[in-house]
C-alpha cells in the first residue's frame, strides 16, 4: 500500500497485523514527509476560499487562488491572493458526509451521526445501533460498537434480505438487514423486509460527496452530478481546461497511494512538457466512451471513480 520509492514496511513500533489501523499509517506518511523534506513546502492551518480562472492584458491567461489562515478563525482573517499558472486539486474526498435518504427521519426522535464524526465505541453502551452501510467504515464500527451496545442492526443493500447473525464476527448482538424503509416518530427502524427494532442510534456508514466549494464560482470548470466529477480525462484531466487545472486522487478502492503517485508522475510531465496530452477532442470521446460503458453495466454515476474489482491494476498500467 505504500508509495513506489519508500515502502511501507514495519519499523520498532510497527503494528504486527496483517492490516495496520491508523496509527502505524500515520506514523508511515509522517516518515515519508520527513525524507523527502515536504513539509516546507505546505501551508498548514491555510484555506483556500476561491480558485478563479484570469486574463491578463496581455492575453495571458492564469489562476487567482484567494486564501486565508485559520489559526485564528474567530479574528476575521484577512484574504490573500497569488496568481499561478496551474492548480492540481488534491483536497481529498473524505470531508463532506453523505447521509442515506430515509422516509421519516426528520421526525425520528433518536440521535444521527456519520462515521466521519466516530471515535471511540464507548459512548454507545448499552444502546441498541443502527449502522447503514457495511464497506470498511461500516464493517470496523459495527463490530467496535457490538462489544458495548446491547444491539447492533447493520442495514446494506447487498446483505440478505433476511435478518440474520454474522457468524464470522462472534457477536451475538449483531444482525443484518436490507436497507431502511422508514424510520417512525416513536423511535422505530423498519427494514424493507418488515423487521422493526426500536434504536437509540443511526450511524451513516455511507460515504462522502465529492465537493469545491473554492471552484463554486466557477461552473465551467467541472461538475459534480451524484458523485461523478466530470467530465475527466481518466479521472484528472478537464478536456477544455487541461493541463491548466486538474485532479488527483479521486479514485477510490485501488491501492491509493501508489495510484496517487503515478497520477502525480503524469501530472508533473504534463506540466513541464515531457508528456503531451491527447487533443481535446480525442480526451471527451475517450470520456464519453467510458461513461457509456459504465451505463451499459449498469452502474450508477456515484461509482464513476471507483476502482474496485480489479480495474484499479488496468487504471494503474
Amino acid at each position: 500500500m505504500g508509495f513506489l520509492d519508500f515502502p511501507f514496511v514495519a519499523g520498532t513500533e510497527g503494528d504486527p497485523r496483517r492490516f495496520p489501523g491508523h496509527g502505524e499509517v500515520l506514523r508511515y506518511l509522517e516518515a515519508f514527509a520527513r525524507r523527502f523534506d515536504l513539509h516546507g513546502l505546505v501551508r498548514l492551518q491555510t484555506e483556500v476560499v476561491s480558485v478563479r480562472r484570469r486574463v491578463d492584458g496581455a492575453g495571458a491567461a492564469g489562476w487567482s487562488v484567494s486564501y486565508c489562515s485559520t489559526k485564528l478563525a474567530s479574528v476575521g482573517n484577512e484574504v490573500e491572493e497569488e496568481v499561478f499558472d496551474a492548480v492540481v486539486v488534491c483536497n481529498g474526498h473524505f470531508t463532506e458526509p453523505r447521509l442515506a435518504d430515509i422516509a421519516g427521519i426528520d421526525g425520528w426522535p433518536g440521535k444521527q451521526m456519520h462515521s466521519h464524526s466516530y471515535r471511540v465505541p464507548d459512548p454507545f453502551h448499552g444502546q441498541v445501533v443502527v449502522v447503514v452501510g457495511y464497506r470498511s467504515s461500516g464493517f470496523d464500527i459495527s463490530r467496535e460498537i457490538a462489544g458495548v451496545a446491547r444491539e447492533v442492526h447493520v442495514a446494506d443493500r447487498s446483505l440478505p434480505s433476511a435478518d440474520s447473525t454474522c457468524e464470522t464476527a462472534r457477536c451475538d448482538n449483531l444482525s443484518f438487514h436490507p436497507v431502511i424503509e422508514r424510520a417512525e416518530e416513536d423511535g422505530g427502524v423498519v427494514f424493507q423486509d418488515g423487521t422493526r427494532v426500536k434504536a437509540d442510534v443511526i450511524i451513516h456508514c455511507a460515504g462522502y460527496k465529492y465537493n469545491y466549494p473554492f471552484l463554486s464560482d466557477d461552473h465551467s470548470v467541472i461538475s459534480v452530478d451524484d458523485n461523478r466529477v466530470g467530465p475527466l480525462y481518466k479521472h484528472v484531466f478537464p478536456p477544455h481546461l487541461a493541463p491548466h487545472i486538474l485532479f488527483i486522487g479521486l479514485p477510490f478502492k485501488g491501492i491509493l497511494f501508489s495510484m496517487f503517485q503515478l497520477q502525480s508522475n503524469w501530472v508533473a510531465g504534463v506540466l513541464s512538457g515531457r508528456i503531451e496530452l491527447p487533443s481535446q477532442e480525442e480526451m471527451m470521446r475517450d470520456v464519453a466512451l467510458f461513461y457509456s460503458e459504465l451505463e451499459a453495466r449498469g452502474c450508477p454515476k456515484r461509482y464513476t471513480h471507483d476502482l474496485g474489482g480489479g480495474t484499479t491494476y488496468e487504471y494503474d498500467d
